[in-house]
């Protein structure tokens, strides 16, 4: 069996008690070098073997896994954060569901939590937005257009944007094309939930300029967007002249 777990943003403590569970039984784990703590390697069983999927490509991958199973033995791909963004899960899957092997696929919590979680921060604050768009910009890897960053700023709703922080000139040039303006609120949060973390604030106009002054280049996270401001109305849901299927509203 492959289980496919999600790590959580960075902190030991975030996996969720069945991916903690699923370490500690394992036979061979798979792990995201290059983003998952390797504190929650501390977790495996004596004998557990352990690949950093940072130096292998997907075929090496697909290997360990097809010897793993040909032995019996189960494995736990670990990914980052939760492995439906930015995973490169479906790719693996597929190969799985030719071949007969069977996986399932355990949740995590997401660094965009994180990352609201360090801001203290709400994403859908009634009056300002109640979308978050989560993306990333064009680099290597490309982004289809119709998704490109400057159409959804048109939007003006709260974004979290990926792999990014090694474009941040690049990055605020395209989010002020959109409904943005120079003085809407950003923040940039590196490694959210890890002992390093860093939380900065500053307004799109200086996403930039913050950026290179505390040599932020890459693990993090850009957020953009009013939620971050300090204008908001109040949650109708709590409101007492808000009737609801638990409460009457009251007069």
């Amino acid at each position: 069996m492959v289980h496919f777990v999600g790590a959580g943003p960075g902190a030991p403590d975030l996996i969720t008690r069945r991916g903690e569970e699923l370490l500690r039984k394992t036979d061979v784990v798979i792990y995201a070098g290059s983003l998952v703590n390797p504190a929650l390697l501390g977790l495996c069983r004596e004998g557990c073997a352990v690949y950093n999927s940072a130096h292998m490509t997907l075929e090496q991958v697909l290997d360990v896994i097809r010897a793993a199973q040909s032995k019996g033995e189960d494995v736990v791909r670990l990914h980052t954060g939760d492995p439906c963004l930015y995973g490169a899960i479906r790719e693996q899957m597929d190969v799985l569901d030719a071949e007969h092997i069977p996986y399932d696929d355990t949740p995590g919590v997401s660094s965009f939590c994180g990352a609201a979680a360090a801001l203290s921060a709400e994403y859908t604050l009634p009056g300002v937005s109640q979308s978050v768009i989560i993306t990333r910009m064009a680099g290597r890897t490309p982004v289809p257009e119709r998704e490109s960053i400057a159409a959804l700023a048109a939007h003006g709703a709260t974004m979290v944007v990926f792999l990014s922080a090694g474009m941040l000139p690049a990055l605020q040039t395209e989010l002020l094309k959109g409904a943005y303006t120079e003085t809407t609120p950003a923040a940039l949060v590196y490694k959210a939930t890890w002992p390093e973390e860093k939380v900065l604030r500053c307004p799109l106009g200086r996403l930039a300029e913050t950026g290179a002054a505390h040599g932020i280049t890459h693990t993090a996270l850009v957020l953009v967007g009013d939620f971050l401001g300090t204008e908001y109305d109040r949650s109708c849901l709590y409101d007492p002249g808000f009737a609801t299927g638990f409460r009457e509203a009251s007069k």
